[in-house]
């Protein structure tokens, strides 16, 4: 009798079966790396094994700080903006710098110095704005990076650019890279998960495109999986009703026996990560209620992440899912919260914002920390750029500033855990915080620094696509030594 899952010759014959069964297809090695205990190895591309030499970091966390957080404001104090407030910066300082179409046609671009106070924490004595007391208060575990730089002037470009390596959309997004080099490290939970969360009085228009966690050219299942702000974190993943776990079962190996037909004769990678969804789907019904139940968390672990930690959707809520997430093995998660692009309200907005997040981002570093995890776990706060030393003032009147216009010149970072020197600050902007003066850190070279964090060598992670090969740091980019343990 003839076996209802079997492949037919008569469809081996087309053009996608014989370039999935030729040397270049992936065929069923692929398939038993999904099914089996070697789901939670790399994918070994290229030709190298990964990680290339011992990780510092074995897990990451971005706490994405959308819209670009004021450099000027919060990391990186400038006197002089207090001693000229008011009056031009220099013509000399400027130069050639673009800017976004917002504030390029000024006349005038008058100094604003920082809204609150900065001050000295820790023994280190960083810097830090008294806007962020509880990061502060971290300063000794903490890198500061005072001179990032980027090429793009806008959100999405500046997002994407950071992400994938382009400030056009279709590559791969970083986590995507990560998992496809390192693979997984739980059974249970995705490798790669991204949450998203908004400012309280939703002033931030900017929006979080899938492409930010996307897979791009790389098989989709190295996409990251995003969980929902409301109702069901992960949607569709109970059951219907009337059919029972059994029946799941009996279904999913059922349907399993048919993709693995197909497979075997078409080798689309696609159908690859369709086995490996549903097999994970079964899984977490068990393992995410577990993950969002904070029940067995501490009052005073609560009391860190602040009044929302138990609001589903907030960026306290999302931390602390985070740091649950990483306890259990996923590898790579993305926080995304907006907010930050305070064009006319940032003398009311920024305060507001730093008062939603700084609590819940140092809440989940120290949650780390005491566990043991911040030493092998990198954690960055940052955007996609910064803001401008001058006022933005969109009534015209430059003597009555608004808010700060986007800034890619110069524009800081914070980091820890994971291999980065604690206690630090690295590379330094001119008295007005608007050119790098010492150690430039470009995009590329911080996304070569990131996965040289992870044990992997940006320049040999590559996956071959219309007749190149690609990698996050695209052709560019070098390893930020000064700011490794």
């Amino acid at each position: 009798m003839t076996d209802p899952f079997s492949f037919h010759p008569i469809q081996s014959q087309t053009r996608r079966s014989f370039l999935g069964k030729s040397s270049t297809g992936i065929g069923l090695a692929a398939l038993a790396g999904l099914l089996e205990q070697d789901q939670l190895l790399g994918a070994g591309p290229s030709g190298f094994s990964f990680p290339n030499f011992a990780p510092k970091a074995k897990r990451v966390v971005v706490l994405w700080q959308g819209g670009g957080p004021s450099h000027i404001d919060l990391l990186d104090p400038k006197p002089m903006l207090t001693e000229m407030a008011g009056k031009d910066i220099p013509g000399s300082v400027r130069g050639d710098t673009r800017l976004s179409t917002m504030s390029s046609n000024y006349k005038a671009w008058p100094c604003v110095p920082e809204i609150k106070p900065f001050e000295k924490y820790g023994k280190c004595g960083t810097e830090i704005s008294t806007m962020l007391p509880n990061l502060g208060k971290l300063a000794d575990d903490l890198c500061i990076v005072r001179s990032l730089n980027t090429e793009a002037v806008n959100h999405a470009p500046g997002v994407t650019f950071m992400m994938t390596g382009s400030q056009i959309p279709g590559r791969p997004s970083m986590g995507a890279w990560l998992t496809y080099g390192l693979g997984s490290e739980s059974k249970d939970l995705p490798a790669f998960v991204v949450m998203t969360s908004t400012d309280k009085g939703k002033t931030c228009g900017q929006l979080f495109y899938d492409y930010y966690w996307g897979s791009g050219f790389l098989p989709s299942k190295y996409q990251g999986v995003k969980f929902s702000s409301s109702g069901a974190p992960v949607p569709y993943l109970e059951n219907p009703p009337g059919v029972s776990k059994a029946g799941r079962r009996a279904l999913l190996d059922n349907l399993a026996r048919m993709n693995q037909a197909h497979l075997a004769g078409y080798g689309d990678p696609e159908i690859e990560t369709r086995i490996a969804q549903y097999e994970m789907a079964f899984r977490m019904q068990t393992s995410v209620p577990d993950l969002v139940d904070f029940k067995s968390e501490p009052e005073h672990v609560l009391k860190r992440y602040g009044p929302d930690v138990s609001k589903r959707g907030t960026f306290a809520n999302n931390c602390l899912t985070a740091r649950r997430l990483l306890e259990r093995g996923t590898r790579f998660v993305q926080l995304m919260h907006s907010g930050w692009d305070q064009h006319g309200n940032l003398f009311t907005q920024l305060e507001q914002q730093c008062v939603d997040t700084d609590a819940p981002s140092a809440a989940l570093i120290q949650d780390l920390k005491e566990s043991g995890l911040l030493e092998d776990t990198l954690v960055i706060w940052g955007g996609e750029f910064g803001r401008t030393p001058f006022g933005q003032y969109r009534s015209g009147d430059p003597k009555k500033p608004t808010g700060r216009d986007h800034f890619g010149r110069a524009y800081s970072w914070i980091m820890a855990g994971g291999g980065i020197k604690p206690g630090s600050t690295y590379g330094e902007t001119d008295e007005f915080g608007w050119n790098i003066t010492k150690d430039p850190v470009h995009v590329h070279d911080m996304q070569a620094t990131i996965l040289h964090l992870c044990g992997i060598d940006h320049t040999k992670l590559t996956y071959r696509y219309q007749g190149r090969r690609f990698r996050l740091s695209d052709v560019h980019g070098h390893v930020v030594k000064g700011i490794l343990a």
